[in-house]
């Protein structure tokens, strides 16, 4: 069997000019980064007009479900049937790529290439993130050195320095070691889970990044005012660094259809979503938007359809809830090798992950399908006992071998996604943007994690507080917990019940323009597993990778 890496470097690739003709893109509006990637500088005014399709999934397994194997199938699909679309998602981080998890570019036949280029620098944009952030940490360490005229209380410092890589031994810091320095404790997290990230996928365009950079809260003086980003001097250097970030990259699929790749938000640390800029771009360009948001349902999809949703005034056509076998197995506490096993006790066990997901979505959106991403060791009778199980809930079920087959193993998905298309949708958030903070997040936990209660440890009481105090209003949550639970207890699989989630601090991000929760013991700095995925990748003396996933 052909690895991911091998049929992407064997696959024969359309010059980025020829892509862009398909969404009438012009060769003036390219930026090119050789001939197979290309950033878009459109200035022309676009309607809108797209249908959106959310894919999302169940609670994963630590490899992951194939939600962008599947987002790639779909757009792959969609111009077999002759439409017009693009596949829009975010662009890999560099620490899940050496890490457990590999690269995100989908897999099989079902790819964006170059996908070598994308999971490592790609464009150089979540660089620019990283300068970006550095340069703010730089400065106010350097207005506390030069004697710190804005009175602030280093003890209230909550803007960590950020690296796009997992290293768990950064989590905490002491900067400023040394003669004449002024030493205090600090933390780095990881690129994308950085307010610099948030505020790059949420801007509306460059004058608006500039506005949310100056507004990120920085501090507290002494007397327990606000310090902001703008009051160092620096929102116009911060945002020259990411003049060029901000433009949107065109790649291709396998088959050569368009896809446009954006930000890189994570989903249980971040709002996990790609930029703002590419979804309405895309809107605009295709007839049909295929995007995904990070993780279970429960994180990216939530995240989506209730902030970038909310915020940027989108309203989704379709929700495909991508699902596997192994997925519902390794809910149902199904061991590790028996995974792969036909093993219906198991499966009958772990499916009521499904359930919460399908009837979270269907709380929000109308047109709701689940899609079983299907492995080449899965059988026929577990796969009708799922297709079973989720037509007797009303909601329609198809099999896709995009994996295995490209677009073409889709096909059934992609006609069923036109036919709702042709609907109209519904859309109703989890909450409003009216309600206050702690509403919002006990809805979110109550509706969606199905939690009893949710408890408040004193550090988020004093902090919500504070962001009250400032009159934060009309703002939505980001709930940073666990991808592998619907609890913020990553050993809770399935569907639990009788549980509480725990917040344990909370902290109001002004650029961006949300409040974080964070739940449980989740970290914003990851760190690398027993056996990285680092230890089988190689380059020969010709420039060929290999072992990259």
């Amino acid at each position: 069997m052909k690895t991911d890496i091998e049929i992407a470097q064997e696959t024969k690739r359309l010059p980025i000019v020829k892509v862009a003709k398909k969404l009438g893109i012009e060769k003036e509006e390219l930026e090119y980064f050789g001939d197979a990637k290309a950033k878009l500088n459109i200035q022309r005014n676009l309607e809108e007009n797209g249908k959106l399709i959310l894919v999302t999934s169940t609670n994963p397994t630590p490899y992951g479900e194939g939600k962008t194997t599947m987002s790639i199938g779909i757009a792959d699909a969609l111009w077999k049937l002759k439409k017009k679309t693009v596949v829009t998602l975010r662009e890999p981080s560099l620490g899940p790529v050496f890490g457990m998890k590999g690269g995100a570019t989908g897999g099989g036949y079902a790819q964006v290439v170059p996908m070598e280029d994308i999971n490592l620098h790609f464009t150089g944009d979540i660089h620019a993130i990283t300068a970006c952030n550095n340069l703010l940490c730089a400065a106010i360490d350097n207005h506390l050195f030069q004697g710190n005229a804005l009175e602030i209380d280093e003890n209230s410092i909550r803007f960590p320095r950020a690296m796009d890589m997992n290293d768990r031994a950064l989590r905490k810091i002491t900067v400023g070691q040394g003669k004449n320095n002024f030493e205090r404790k600090d933390s780095f997290v990881i690129t994308v889970a950085s307010e610099i990230m948030a505020i790059f996928c949420l801007a509306k365009d460059l004058k608006d990044l500039k506005k949310r950079l100056g507004n990120i809260l920085i501090a507290y003086s002494k007397k327990g005012e606000p310090v902001y980003a703008k009051d160092l001097k620096i929102a116009g250097a911060l945002t020259l660094l990411l003049k060029d970030a901000i433009k949107p990259n065109l790649v291709q699929t396998l088959e050569g259809n368009p896809a446009i790749i954006h930000g890189g938000p994570f989903a249980n640390i971040a709002h996990g979503c790609n930029s703002l800029i590419a979804t309405k771009l895309s809107l605009g360009l295709a007839d049909y938007v295929v995007t995904e948001a990070g993780f279970g349902s429960d994180l990216g999809a939530e995240k989506f359809l209730d902030l970038k949703c909310q915020l940027g005034h989108l309203k989704p056509d379709v929700i495909v809830v991508n699902v596997t076998i192994r997925s519902m197995k390794h809910n149902g506490l199904c061991p590790k090798e028996e995974l792969t096993k036909e093993n219906l006790k198991y499966l009958e066990k772990g499916i009521v992950n499904l359930d919460v997901h399908i009837e979270n979505m269907k709380k929000i959106c109308n047109h709701v399908i689940v899609c079983l991403n299907h492995f080449y060791k899965d059988t026929d009778k577990e796969v009708e006992f799922v297709r079973n199980h989720v037509m007797e809930m009303g909601v329609p079920f198809h099999v896709s071998k995009a994996f295995a087959e490209g677009g073409k193993g889709s096909i059934s998905l992609a006609k069923e996604i036109i036919k709702l298309c042709e609907e109209e949708s519904t859309f109703k958030p989890i909450y409003s943007l009216k309600e206050d903070i702690q509403t919002k997040i006990e809805k979110v936990a109550k509706e969606i994690y199905r939690a009893d209660d949710v408890i408040y440890l004193e550090e988020a009481k004093e902090n919500l507080k504070k962001i009250e105090k400032l009159g934060v209003k009309n703002v939505p949550v980001c709930i940073a917990k666990t991808q592998y639970s619907l609890s913020d207890d990553p050993q809770k699989l399935g569907h639990p019940k009788g549980f509480q989630v725990t917040v344990r601090d909370i902290k109001y991000c002004a650029g961006a323009g949300f409040v974080v929760a964070y739940m449980g013991s989740i970290m914003t700095m990851p760190g690398l597993s027993k056996t990285p995925a680092y230890e089988k990748m190689d380059i020969d003396e010709s420039g060929i990778i290999t072992g990259l996933f």
